[in-house]
């Protein structure tokens, strides 16, 4: 527990001359009125206000979409397809909560999912890597157009020319 002995030094040491002090808390008499201000509107309600600020913006989503998308594609490169499914289906799942937090998109995830995603699943189940290789390509080059249609075109996402260290990318055993 601070002391107000140990304030009053700190306050005393600082460079903060009366009127800046005031400015600061409010208050030229107590150090602690900025402390007592600031959390006035805390209370065991959360508001909407607070969810919001809460969820992950667009970009942090779409970081994660990046790096399951790019697991997904040498996972199923090297014939994990129970990895790459699993990727796809995290590509899908941020997305759709991308669809609720912005929902500006919706619609347009919507239709990305169908067109662009459902090819990619059914390529994974047949197991057919020619297939996922085209699917994988027209579904990237879906995203970096609606990249350019959404005024983000100087986003245009590219498959890293290395497989991810961290995954053990090969067949795994029936």
């Amino acid at each position: 527990m601070l002391r107000a002995t140990a304030t009053s030094r700190r306050w005393s040491g600082s460079s903060l001359d009366q009127n800046t002090r005031q400015a600061v808390t409010g208050s030229p008499c107590s150090p602690w009125s900025w402390a007592i201000a600031f959390n006035s509107d805390v209370t065991d309600e959360i508001s909407p206000e607070h969810i919001a600020a809460g969820l992950p913006g667009t970009a942090d989503l779409m970081v994660l979409v990046g790096n399951s998308w790019w697991k997904c594609a040498y996972a199923a490169r090297g014939g994990n397809w129970p990895l790459a499914a699993f990727y796809a289906r995290r590509v899908r799942s941020l997305q759709r909560r991308l669809a609720v937090v912005r929902p500006k998109y919706k619609e347009r995830l919507e239709r990305y999912e169908t067109e662009m995603l459902g090819p990619v699943f059914t390529a994974i189940e047949a197991l057919d890597r020619a297939a996922f290789d085209r699917a994988f390509a027209t579904a990237t080059d879906g995203a970096n157009k609606q990249h350019v249609e959404t005024g983000y075109g100087y986003i245009s996402w590219k498959l890293p020319d290395e497989a991810p260290k961290d995954l053990d990318l090969g067949p795994r055993p029936a």
